[in-house]
């Protein structure tokens, strides 16, 4: 008899919970449980409340591929819809597997829910996955508009006109914003990492891709490596499967290990650890700004190289997406969150400020906010003044935009790029931190054997797993974003100001839950429900 524990997550949102009957079936990829009903003592499922049920199963399920939830009516009661949050299932063989759901059930529906490493481990190979993690996986942060080849990626239209439509050419395409490009020269040239005796070389090169016309985001064209040379061929969809497969496998390496480096680590933890840091020493604990704030060689070249590329006006998620050309690619779930967290982020900020700061002479003459924003110019930005960053406040909307900046870095933009870490980078393949062989100098000789000898060996695979494990793990005491656990403040303003930021919070979940529904990969690393407050991990 094999046994599943399950645990089934109800949303904190009011009235998502239901007194209807809940079903669950297991299904697995050697069979399905039965149709069990949820059943506890008491009220099983409550807002914000997780139950656990052990479901049993003759014969082992094999791996669990889908989980099927389905809502009967309890007696004559009025229909009150449910809102699952997630299940999590526990496999005999102690595999643990999430399945996100963060959507309404209703009587009489069913829904099938897919463990997002599941989906990941199915679909790799797939080019419009490939692209779709460009926008939607762990580092959305890369890729940007192409408007004109890079001289060292001479991709030719003879190379890409069978990836295109009929009738069109790359440069049309360019033209029409259709052509887009991930470039890794940051990555070029680090100190190479000591491995089993020698050395690993990182392949940094370049990636082209094209929004079909049915928007699906695909890759035409890859080089491995910076400079063009006949050792360094640039890799075609036309190419062999397994010449094709290794070239993507290869340009996800430096992705990885720059989204991690980079995008989490330094933007987030490190810029953000700075200023907390300069909060603690310079602000009194009943300031305003206090109490609404705090709610190896290769990588130390990469940090800095990193640092050195940042400017202050690339915080600004509205400008960023801008600067990268990415305003009207289709299917950009991470943008169109953004922005209006950004939006409801920027709007809180704004009016908690102006309270306090109504005038900017106000902000010009509270010497302990000059001090504070002083301390991080200096300590955590480091010359805030040449990547156009303030080194002090002159006017209540600087003021405003550089909180806005340090919330939202705090709760949504290390969601986004923390979060999705064990959905798509736990497989292997699709986001390699680590490859042991060198990328491939010529095209027709890549093998299975070839392929699988480069990745990760089980031992390096499970170092990378348990750190993805623990990184997006859904800790207990986790405080979602407009959540207020310490009263700090007690005049009417800002608590007014503060329920007005949980509402706007509440209507953006439940825009993406609706889409979400509607959609094959769900998107729900910006969804306010499943946000911390500020980074906790």
């Amino acid at each position: 008899m094999a046994e599943y524990k399950v645990e089934v997550t109800t949303g904190d949102q009011p009235e998502s919970g239901t007194l209807d009957y809940i079903f669950l079936t297991l299904i697995g990829s050697e069979g399905e449980s039965e149709r069990t009903q949820l059943d506890n003592y008491g009220v099983d499922f409550s807002s914000g409340k997780t139950a656990t049920y052990t479901l049993t199963s003759s014969v082992s399920l094999g791996k669990v591929l889908l989980v099927r939830l389905e809502k009967d009516p309890f007696f004559f009661t009025p229909e009150n819809q449910w809102l699952c949050s997630k299940v999590v299932v526990t496999t005999p063989e102690k595999e643990v597997t999430l399945f996100p759901c963060n959507r309404w059930v209703s009587r009489g529906e069913y829904v099938e829910l897919r463990g997002g490493k599941e989906y990941v481990s199915y679909h790799w190979t797939d080019d419009d996955f490939f692209g779709f993690q460009f926008l939607n996986g762990s580092n959305p942060m890369v890729i940007e508009r192409c408007t004109k080849l890079p001289s060292k990626f001479p991709v030719t239209e003879e190379m890409v006109k069978p990836s295109l439509e009929e009738g069109t050419t790359l440069e049309k395409e360019m033209e029409q914003g259709n052509i887009f490009i991930v470039d890794y020269k940051r990555m070029d040239g680090l100190p190479k990492r000591k491995y089993d005796g020698g050395y690993l070389n990182l392949a940094c090169g370049f990636c082209l891709l094209y929004v079909k016309p049915d928007k699906k985001l695909v890759p035409i064209a890859i080089q491995l490596f910076q400079e063009p040379s006949e050792t360094n061929p640039i890799f075609l969809p036309t190419d062999s499967e397994h010449d094709w497969t290794i070239a993507k496998i290869f340009l996800k390496n430096p992705d990885a290990i720059e989204f991690e480096s980079v995008h989490h680590l330094l933007n987030c933890h490190f810029l953000t650890e700075g200023t907390i840091t300069s909060t603690i020493r310079n602000l009194p604990a009943i300031h305003p700004i206090y109490m609404s704030t705090l709610a190896g060689d290769g990588l130390a070249v990469l940090l800095e190289r990193g640092f050195q590329a940042r400017t202050y006006r690339s915080r600004f998620v509205p400008e960023d997406i801008k600067a990268r050309g990415l305003e009207s690619i289709p299917n950009f779930y991470y943008r169109d969150d953004a922005l209006r967290l950004w939006d409801i982020i920027s709007s809180y900020a704004k009016g908690m400020v102006e309270y306090y700061y109504p005038s900017d002479d106000i902000v010009r003459k509270d010497s302990e906010l000059q001090a504070w924003i002083n301390e991080i110019s200096t300590h955590s930005f480091l010359d805030s003044k040449e990547i156009g960053g303030p080194s002090s406040f002159e006017t209540v909307a600087e003021l405003v935009d550089f909180i806005t900046i340090l919330m939202f870095t705090m709760s949504g933009q290390h969601s986004a790029v923390n979060n999705a870490q064990f959905d798509y980078n736990t497989w292997m393949p699709s986001n390699p931190l680590l490859l042991r062989k060198p990328a491939p100098t010529t095209k027709g000789k890549t093998t299975m054997q070839m392929i699988m000898d480069t990745l990760p060996t089980i031992g390096e695979t499970v170092q990378f797993l348990t750190m993805g494990w623990i990184l997006t793990y859904d800790y207990t005491d986790m405080v979602p974003l407009g959540s207020f656990p310490i009263e700090r403040f007690d005049e009417e303003t800002p608590k007014k100001l503060m329920r007005e930021f949980k509402e706007k919070l509440d209507v953006l979940s439940a825009s993406i839950t609706q889409r979400n529904s509607e959609i094959p990969v769900p998107y729900n690393y910006l969804n306010p429900i499943q946000m911390e407050n500020s980074i906790a991990i």
